[in-house]
């Protein structure tokens, strides 16, 4: 796939206006005031999978009003206290699947948490078990990216970045976790929670995003008809009297907004080949980015990104960053 997008050198000085809704701060400190109201009800139980070398737990907690969120929770073992912690954020679709799928960081002596995305992980590689309960009744495009989007209380994507700050609790929680140096991380939609995540949670220490969903919607559907910006794409071309509100909408939850609330140093990676993740709509949300910031740019790759040389740097990165 050639170049489809805008060239480097402008790329790197995108910076288009950001319309930040009057409320944004508002609607967040409300939606997460009302789901500290709920005990975080950790719960951790042996994932019974003989690994000598880690230690993992299949991890339930509270999320979105209360209800339940699963996910992974694992350790190097032997390691000692007061470890490092990367919360990881998955991508469209997948699920938090096993221990075996996540092995990166319990090798490289730092535990992590892999959080399910609620509703999904039943058509991906990795299953997830994790429901969803909320959203409203109107039209949507099969799949969660129009679900609720006519009404920010309503949308899909604000019980998925409540679930996304309550790991981040839960992280600070757990025994032998160094609270000071607690990460988020995700690739594509995973990329586009962990970005919330760092603008939204609090005690955060540092930010790896991967080549982010859900930045610049609004010029996304202009570029790309797909999965998953065809799901609003297909919504735009039939909800036509309604369009502006599901864009204003989106605008509680674009990463574009987000990045001018992050402050946490951050990592960001973008392909410029990439079509599921148009490149302008990332460098969109990292000009943006309020933070201390770096991004690592693949001209020949597509949405896979810089793939293992990519998680190879994170691991440097963090290393760098904590020791």
């Amino acid at each position: 796939m050639p170049l489809f997008d805008l060239p480097l050198s402008e790329l790197e000085r995108y910076r288009p206006e950001r319309r930040e809704p009057a409320d944004f701060a508002a609607f967040w400190a409300r939606t997460l005031k009302e789901a500290r109201g709920q005990p975080l009800g950790i719960r951790l139980r042996p994932y019974g999978l003989d690994l000598p070398l880690v230690d993992a737990h299949r991890l339930t907690f509270n999320g979105f009003a209360g209800q339940p969120v699963g996910g992974l929770y694992l350790r190097p073992r032997g390691a000692g206290d007061e470890l490092p912690l990367v919360v990881r954020y998955l991508g469209y679709g997948d699920g938090a699947g096993t221990p075996l799928d996540w092995l990166r960081w319990p090798a490289s002596g730092v535990a992590t948490i892999v959080m399910d995305t609620r509703g999904m992980g039943a058509r991906a590689r990795r299953a997830g078990v994790t429901g969803d309960r909320g959203g409203s009744d109107s039209p949507h495009v099969e799949g969660f990216l129009t679900k609720g989007i006519l009404d920010p209380d309503d949308y899909y994507y604000r019980r998925v970045f409540t679930d996304a700050v309550r790991a981040v609790e839960v992280a600070r929680c757990l025994d032998g976790v160094d609270r000071g140096r607690v990460v988020v991380e995700g690739f594509s939609q995973g990329g586009g929670i962990a970005l919330a995540a760092a603008a939204l949670a609090d005690g955060v220490a540092a930010a790896m995003i991967s080549v982010p969903f859900l930045c610049h919607m609004e010029r996304a559907v202009e570029l790309t008809d797909k999965a998953p910006y065809a799901e609003l794409l297909e919504f735009a071309r039939t909800q036509k009297d309604v369009l502006p509100q599901a864009f204003t909408t989106l605008r509680y939850f674009d990463g574009l907004t987000m990045a001018a609330h992050a402050t946490v140093p951050a990592l960001w990676q973008v392909a410029l080949m990439d079509q599921i993740c148009p490149p302008s709509t990332v460098f969109a949300a990292y000009n943006h980015y309020a933070g201390e910031k770096s991004i690592d740019v693949y001209p020949y790759n597509e949405h896979e990104g810089g793939g293992v040389a990519q998680e190879e740097r994170q691991i440097r990165w963090l290393r760098e960053r904590f020791g």
